[in-house]
């Protein structure tokens, strides 16, 4: 494996780095058990508690970051909330406790976009990127097979060999999003181990051809819409910065 051949200090910054930007958000799974039904049910319903706390930590990471990162972090907040009615309360993908969309959920995928953006982009991460992104797509595929084989999880296993094609030819990507694709389970097994969210035993409980498990492992292919959409409003904002930038790389290219 390529992350063997990284040497001892680089790695040791990578890690730190994974810990910095990624593992802090990690911790907020274990906030998640809060609003719990466990904890609904034996103590009291805190998820006006839990909203208030991410939308300070949100606020908090918004301030300390760059321009750019600002910015996106806003447009996923706003795509996120239209995206967790369509797919929550519109299409029945899966649904909340209380059967809405918490506040923390949107304001969460804006954090978590925003961690990972800044892991993608530092200098020792992308100095080693391809040796990161091996390891991250030989634990990804075990994860995604594992799935399959126990929990029967057709859907998860599609959706992921969907993540593997579409970045098929784009490795500029690969980066972002199988680290997006790890945390995403890291945070879809905590909130549905406590029970503040669940999936239909089917694709969208309509689809019997495609079991799934609760969650399915692929599931960040829908945050990559996300991702996506959040660059293009970015782009379209920033039109002439943006194609000056694609000139220079292209002269560099040469």
């Amino acid at each position: 494996m390529l992350i063997l051949n990284v040497p001892k200090e680089e790695l040791k910054k990578i890690l730190s780095v994974f810990n910095r930007e990624i593992g802090r958000f990690v911790f907020f799974v274990f906030v998640l058990f809060f609003d719990s039904l466990y904890f609904v049910e034996n103590i009291v319903d805190t998820q006006i508690v839990i909203n208030i706390l991410m939308l300070a930590g949100f606020f908090k990471m918004y301030f300390r970051s760059t321009p750019r990162v600002k910015e996106l972090m806003i447009y996923a907040v706003i795509l996120g909330v239209g995206g967790e009615y369509l797919f929550s309360r519109g299409l029945n993908m899966y649904t909340y406790r209380l059967e809405n969309v918490p506040l923390y959920v949107p304001i969460g995928h804006a954090a978590l976009y925003g961690r990972i953006f800044m892991f993608s982009k530092n200098s020792t991460v992308r100095k080693h990127h391809k040796a990161v992104e091996q390891l991250f797509a030989i634990t990804i595929a075990i994860f995604s097979t594992i799935y399959l084989m126990f929990f029967a999880d057709i859907f998860g296993f599609v959706m992921t060999i969907c993540v593997f094609l579409l970045l098929w030819k784009r490795p500029k990507d690969r980066l972002f999003f199988y680290s997006m694709y790890i945390l995403v389970a890291i945070l879809e097994i905590g909130g549905t181990a406590f029970g503040c969210w669940k999936w239909p035993n089917i694709a969208f409980g309509v689809f019997e051809f495609l079991p799934s498990n609760n969650p399915p492992s692929g599931i960040s292919l829908f945050y990559f819409l996300l991702d996506v959409s959040c660059f293009f409003i970015y782009t379209q904002r920033h039109k002439l910065s943006w194609n000056r930038l694609k000139n220079q790389k292209r002269i560099a290219n040469l």
